[in-house]
């Protein structure tokens, strides 16, 4: 099982401990991931609402260099997974723009012919991989560590893929699976604003104001995320947000890949939870239970 790995611009800096919890979750379920060398940035919503043609041949780049790899991509950051499937869809839909996009990778000595599959890995380590094999290979569980997955509004949207658009459940699935205590939280799919917090931080901080008090109303004590940016705003901005409501939230913000990785065994640093700012009193871990033939 291998997938080209496109890691984008924000794991490579804000969002590193995604890049390596991802990288070590795989590494020990046995799954391979080649980064797509000399990838691009996907876009982001930059190019769309400039060009978007130029956007879809900025980002079909990436696609094309994976076909050449004869892999399917596992892209982990929200906005790159999105982009990148949504230039899928347009290069399908959209006859007139595919021989321009095609003479633009030309120019690069490529082409693409929209057979690439985009995949997150949460639905990689769910569908292909499977919570069953999963829970082979990990040596914990967790006793009862109440999460909130909080999925944002990217991954499972516009369209359906792997899960569904207002009540998504896998990693409900696999948190219960492993152990946790997975909380009722009507949030899951809300925007946590993402650049609002730089250009209207008042609306920002309103949107993940609701957030953070639906996860501890509900009785989380960390919030599963699957993005580097709702990671960022939800974890980063909950000293103004305290300071704007008179509260005292402080509740850990924690991709989806580090708390698979602690089942696995992998050890923390090396999944990045080091670098937290606001780290769990415990994580609740204990050796999974082994059954002896008799």
């Amino acid at each position: 099982m291998n997938y080209a790995y496109y890691p984008g611009c924000s794991l490579e800096y804000t969002g590193k401990p995604y890049d390596k919890s991802v990288r070590a979750v795989f590494a020990g379920l046995g799954i391979g991931l080649q980064e797509i060398e000399d990838w691009n940035c996907c876009g982001a919503t930059f190019y769309m609402s400039t060009n978007k043609l130029v956007g879809y041949a900025v980002s079909a780049r990436n696609l094309a260099i994976a076909q050449k790899m004869g892999y399917d991509i596992c892209a982990p950051c929200s906005s790159c997974y999105t982009i990148l499937r949504k230039t899928n869809r347009h290069f399908a839909w959209n006859i007139k723009a595919r021989p321009v996009i095609n003479d633009a990778l030309a120019a690069v000595n490529l082409s693409y012919n929209g057979k690439v599959d985009v995949r997150h890995p949460l639905d990689i380590l769910v569908n292909d991989v499977g919570i069953e094999r999963i829970l082979d290979v990990a040596p914990f569980r967790f006793d009862g560590l109440a999460i909130a997955p909080y999925y944002g509004c990217q991954i499972v949207r516009p369209v359906y893929h792997f899960d569904d658009l207002e009540e998504p459940m896998t990693m409900d699935r696999l948190f219960t699976a492993l152990g946790a205590k997975v909380v009722y939280y009507p949030g899951k799919v809300r925007c946590c604003g993402g650049m609002l917090m730089t250009t209207q931080e008042e609306v920002g901080l309103d949107l993940n104001h609701e957030l953070i008090r639906d996860a501890e109303e509900n009785g989380a004590e960390v919030i599963a995320t699957a993005c580097p940016m709702c990671q960022m705003n939800l974890e980063g901005y909950q000293p103004q947000i305290n300071k704007r409501y008179g509260e005292k939230h402080h509740i850990p913000i924690i991709y989806f890949t580090q708390l698979v990785g602690l089942a696995l065994g992998i050890k923390p640093k090396t999944l990045g939870l080091d670098t937290l700012l606001i780290r769990p009193a415990d994580y609740k871990l204990k050796p999974k239970a082994v059954e002896v033939a008799v």
